[in-house]
């Protein structure tokens, strides 16, 4: 899980490790997205952030599945995610198309679009003197009671790509990522993707080899995930929301 940017499966390791049971390695992986999610929720993003909301597409969740689909944003199999990306102006960028420089990355997975919730998981992932850009949706227009500065405005589609263009890049990459690797994904396990994907696209900070690093901090947080099994995973809320 630290040797390449695009991870593998499940089933792949289960043949790497010569295990002759699948759901071990499936629930092993899962603590192990557990524990990213939580190192990479210690750190509040800081600066010039970009942010806005995603919707991927999921498998259905059984609950659901009597209920009429619907369509668009509420869809059910759309799950909705706050994404948040510290990037900053590059002076005299050599490319135009990249004038903007990633640094780290927040994917969040939200219950809802209410000004509230996004309020709430925005001021909890960034700090208060950090800058955000955004479109001029209204799920946005309390930034201002939270943030030094807000810059919201009307993003036309063909303006994303300099206004926010680390959002989509990171949405693009997160989507093809769980379309090609796993082939569907539920919505009860859509966090774990993303903290995966997440703490592998984040930079590393400390001098440290990235199996070792990820080796002492699920030390780190042992105590706290050694007893999930696949019931508890099936079941437990977005990790990051409660």
């Amino acid at each position: 899980m630290t040797s390449t940017k695009k991870t593998f499966s499940a089933c792949e390791m289960q043949r790497q490790l010569d295990h002759k049971r699948y759901q071990p390695i499936w629930e092993m992986r899962h603590k192990i997205r557990s524990v990213m999610g939580q190192r990479d929720a210690q750190y509040t993003l800081s600066g010039m952030i970009e942010l806005d909301e995603g919707f991927f597409s999921t498998e259905r969740d059984e609950k659901d599945k009597n209920e009429p689909l619907k369509r668009g944003r509420g869809s059910q199999k759309k799950p909705k995610v706050l994404v948040m990306v510290e990037s900053e102006q590059v002076e005299n960028p050599k490319n135009p198309q990249k004038a903007k420089r990633v640094n780290h990355l927040k994917m969040i997975v939200i219950p809802d679009l209410k000004a509230a919730t996004i309020d709430q998981v925005a001021a909890a992932s960034i700090d208060k003197d950090a800058k955000i850009t955004t479109d001029a949706s209204t799920s946005y227009t309390n930034f201002k009671d939270y943030f030094t500065q807000h810059d919201a405005s009307v993003v036309l589609p063909k303006e994303v790509a300099k206004v926010l263009p680390w959002v989509h890049i990171a949405i693009s990459n997160a989507k093809s990522l769980l379309t090609d690797m796993y082939h569907g994904t539920k919505t009860e396990f859509l966090q774990g993707y993303l903290n995966e994907f997440c703490y592998q696209f984040n930079p590393i900070k400390i001098p440290l080899d990235p199996f070792e690093r990820l080796l002492a901090v699920s030390t780190l947080y042992e105590s706290k995930f050694k007893h999930i099994t696949y019931r508890k995973v099936k079941n437990q809320n977005c990790i990051l929301c409660g």
